[in-house]
């Protein structure tokens, strides 16, 4: 009012009022949720990579729900070292039950900023970090030095010991392997929110609940996957599957062998063995093994074109099984082909290799002896011939193409050859060379 009045006086215009400050709604606090379920492959290993690197780019807290054994062929303790050294928060979370974290699970959970278990979740041991080779193990107190070291650094409680052995949850918490105990995601979240946790950018407070009310500051919760092509890529790396890929592809193919042309079977046997052999460029396998095992399908392969069932026969079953054993003999326990799987399959392999592909064999070579003896005779298409129909001749319905032409339905029509298992046919002409019959 003072300056008014002044201003008046003075003839100078008195200051504008200020607006109110309007406050701006804080901005919601992120949360990533991926999920590492399996031997951790290259896949997994970029997949984890990229998550973290995310989580960095947009300042979002890092929760790891975590399900494995450990790594294949992969760096462990490289892979732990960019979790601790990570700028945003990062939770590993052992569930839902019954989760295990072995391995190199264990060992994200040492590096992680906070983490948890679900009960009925299983926790360790830490050897083998690497599935590939159990034997090819870092040295034991160098990893432990580790453990305590981040432990230390992160200001969790100091490392009771390093299980040499699986734990249930409640025996993590007792040695401070996990912090806190949650059954669920949304249970986590609760749980953490608020907590002031290490990062290699400093103590940052979790802001992790999932807000309930329109009063709450929103929490942006993104649930990620690998992509659909990373999926399957990653189910084709472990030996089980790769062993169950080159068994079911070379028997697609085999059966190819014994029909004309080459057709869906072909194929799939084609992908089977892509895959198979993308499985073992991740998961190193004994290449007399494999060996075996491929000789071992040629030799009942071998026998099924010769027609019988033989010496070469229970040579190639015997291959067929020891390369099965060896193959990934070297692998850790946790990932090994199972005997009962091994078993099965070469059983099966028996069967359909010495009968299965035999009675297919007879059967072609049975039809194709009758299609030859067909050779000359007229007939009559049942559909149009474009080039491809059905033909009915001497009181049976037969595949037929054309030579010349698509060839209209009702006309009589001459077979000329056999190709595979399809007629080759040609119109009949009529009287005195006229158009051909119709019926």
């Amino acid at each position: 009012m003072r300056a008014l009045f002044v201003s008046l006086l003075v003839g100078v215009p008195a200051p504008a009022a200020q607006p109110a400050a309007v406050a701006q709604p804080e901005a919601p606090a992120r949360v990533i949720v991926a999920e590492i379920d399996g031997s951790i492959d290259r896949t997994l290993a970029g997949y984890l990579l990229d998550t973290l690197a995310e989580g960095e780019r947009t300042g979002a807290t890092v929760v790891l729900q975590l399900d494995t054994a450990g790594t294949l062929d992969q760096d462990a303790v490289g892979l732990a070292r960019r979790i601790f050294e990570s700028k945003v928060p990062v939770i590993a979370w052992v569930g839902p039950a019954p989760a295990k974290a072995q391995g190199a699970g264990l060992l994200f959970m040492y590096a992680s900023s906070l983490a948890a278990v679900s009960p009925g979740a299983g926790v360790g041991p830490l050897q083998p970090l690497d599935l590939v080779d159990a034997r090819r193990r870092p040295d034991e107190a160098t990893v432990e030095d580790l453990v305590l070291g981040w432990a230390a650094e992160r200001g969790k409680p100091a490392v009771v010991d390093v299980p040499s052995s699986p734990l249930p949850a409640q025996d993590a918490l007792d040695r401070h392997i996990a912090q806190v105990v949650a059954p669920s995601i949304p249970d986590l979240l609760e749980e953490v929110e608020g907590s002031t946790v290490e990062t290699a950018a400093g103590p940052v407070t979790l802001r992790t609940r999932i807000a309930q009310s329109r009063s709450e500051t929103p929490v942006d919760v993104r649930f990620t996957e690998p992509g659909p092509v990373d999926r399957v890529l990653h189910a084709a790396a472990s030996p089980a599957a790769i062993y169950v890929l080159l068994v079911l592809g070379f028997a697609a193919l085999a059966f190819e062998l014994v029909q004309p042309g080459f057709g869906f079977a072909g194929l799939a046997g084609l992908s089977m063995l892509a895959l198979g052999t993308y499985g073992l460029t991740a998961v190193p396998a004994s290449w007399l093994g494999l060996l075996l095992l491929v000789g071992g399908v040629l030799f009942l392969t071998a026998d099924v074109l010769l027609r019988r069932l033989g010496a070469l026969t229970a040579l190639g079953l015997a291959a067929f099984l020891a390369g099965s054993v060896l193959a990934f003999r070297g692998v850790a326990p946790a990932i090994r082909v199972s005997p009962w799987l091994v078993g099965s399959l070469t059983v099966g392999s028996f069967l359909y290799y010495g009968f299965a592909l035999t009675v297919a064999l007879q059967s072609r070579e049975r039809i194709t002896s009758t299609q030859r003896g067909l050779v000359g005779l007229v007939g009559e298409t049942r559909g149009e011939l474009g080039p491809e129909g059905p033909v009915y001749v001497k009181g049976t319905l037969w595949r037929g193409r054309s030579s010349d032409g698509p060839i209209p339905a009702g006309t009589r029509v001459r077979i000329r050859g056999v190709d595979g298992l399809i007629l080759r046919v040609e119109p009949e002409p009529g009287p005195e060379g006229g158009p051909p019959a119709r019926d």
